[in-house]
């Protein structure tokens, strides 16, 4: 199912999805298309219970993205109620989407 999307403006760390009250999810993927024929690079991160943003948090840092190329990040982790995966971009030419499971 698809868990959220995103299209963050430029340089602004976002929302991707949050887990819901009452639930876990398991996140099976995140797919990173680039909109523009410029390259950009993007960020993904998890913060546990909605934590502030910190280094640790980050699963891909500044990765690049060719011109209209798409990105498939394979991952398969859990997260629990309130945590939340996030997303950002170098420029606000990609497209996030989250796909996955939840539990309740």
């Amino acid at each position: 199912k698809v868990l959220g999307q995103q299209n963050p403006g430029a340089t602004t760390l976002t929302a991707l999805y949050t887990v819901p009250a009452l639930t876990s999810a398991i996140i099976s993927s995140v797919l990173i298309a680039n909109r523009s024929a410029t390259p950009t690079a993007f960020r993904l991160s998890i913060a546990v219970a909605g934590a502030a943003d910190n280094d640790k948090q980050y699963l891909a840092y500044d990765v690049a993205i060719a011109a209209n190329e798409v990105k498939d990040f394979t991952c398969g982790f859990t997260l629990a109620t309130t945590d939340v995966l996030r997303c950002y971009a170098t420029l606000a030419t990609l497209s996030f989407n989250a796909v996955g499971v939840e539990i309740t």
